[in-house]
């Protein structure tokens, strides 16, 4: 099909259809606002200011340090407004119309550098590993407890991506039950694994490898390409080539692996879109399905340089105007 032709494209994953529209983003476009986020005075995330958090669930920290003090890398803390709470049970409020529950689970804040730093992609190789350590020790930990059924871990870059803090951290929920996004996916991917015994992801990686068209980053642990329907210009998938469906799972080596691929991507990002907003989720298999054959954990990157607006809403499908293959290409091209 002609590169200039809007094309319907199916996520080979769930059952969600995208429209790639590249001609749309020739059209006039208004002044875009500011991402800019209204900092906080003093900032509670930077270092001498842990007074202004909950206690630290977990720091990687010099050992001559305490706790909840100065001298740590990445220090882990509860939500100081959390959307979901500790404590309490599962019981449901119920009528015969309208059910509720207490919004039960576990909501943490990572912050992944001491000094006030905007931009995770201006931070070390060191400093993106003890950051991912951090996710998968607390997923670890988390995972222990038999009230969770999913853990969440989710990033927030930019005021256009919903960010409130400035100062670089991501989130974790833990959760009693198992989103229906996630329980879409993982119906999704075992349908596929019942048909052909593999693996979807897998099988992506071993098409991504072939074409090449789509990669941007291929090491001897972890591959990041543009996936084949995305929903949003330059969407970026990383995903490990060897078959793993917990993210708890990952070894030190994995994580430097990983910390190195995700480094590399978020920079070509920063070049090639001039430092945009974005959100990534971590997707990692329910924790009472942490052993499934047929899923495969994976990160995914969402630059925010567009707006959902009323045919994404009202229809369900995504207007993408940059082509995967045009995107991974720019991102190739960028010196990060």
């Amino acid at each position: 099909m002609s590169p200039h032709l809007p094309e319907f494209r199916k996520d080979p994953v769930v059952d969600r259809w995208v429209i790639i529209a590249a001609e749309r983003s020739k059209r006039p476009q208004p002044p875009r606002a500011t991402n800019e986020v209204t900092l906080a005075e003093p900032c509670p995330f930077c270092t001498g200011n842990e007074w202004m958090t909950p206690p630290e669930s977990l720091a990687f920290r010099d050992p001559l340090t305490r706790a909840d003090s100065p001298g740590w890398q990445v220090r882990v803390v509860p939500n100081k407004y959390p959307a979901v709470l500790g404590t309490g049970d599962l019981c449901h409020r119920t009528n015969t119309l309208y059910q509720a529950k207490i919004a039960l689970g576990a909501h943490e804040v990572i912050i992944e550098n001491p000094a006030h730093c905007v931009d995770m992609g201006e931070l070390t190789d060191s400093q993106f590993q003890t950051v991912l350590r951090a996710y998968r020790d607390r997923m670890a930990e988390l995972q222990k407890d038999k009230r969770w059924h999913h853990i969440l871990i989710f990033k927030n870059q930019g005021g256009a991506a919903g960010a409130t803090l400035e100062h670089v951290h991501s989130q974790l929920i833990a959760l009693p039950m198992v989103p229906r996004e996630v329980d879409d996916e993982w119906q999704a991917v075992k349908a596929h694994y019942q048909r052909c015994q593999r693996c979807l992801y897998c099988d992506m990686i071993d098409e991504e490898r072939i074409l090449r068209n789509r990669v941007i980053v291929d090491n001897h642990e972890f591959i990041a390409f543009c996936p084949f329907a995305p929903r949003f210009p330059f969407e970026t998938w990383i995903l490990p080539r060897k078959h793993t469906p917990f993210f708890g799972f990952l070894s030190d080596t994995e994580v430097a692996q990983l910390a190195r691929a995700l480094r590399e991507t978020l920079c070509r990002l920063n070049v090639a879109l001039n430092h945009p907003s974005f959100n990534y989720v971590l997707h990692s298999a329910p924790l009472q399905k942490m052993q499934g054959e047929h899923y495969h954990w994976h990160l995914e990157i969402m630059p925010r340089t567009t707006e959902v607006a009323g045919f994404e809403w009202g229809s369900g499908f995504y207007i993408n105007t940059v082509a995967p293959e045009d995107a991974a290409r720019n991102l190739r091209a960028t010196m990060p």
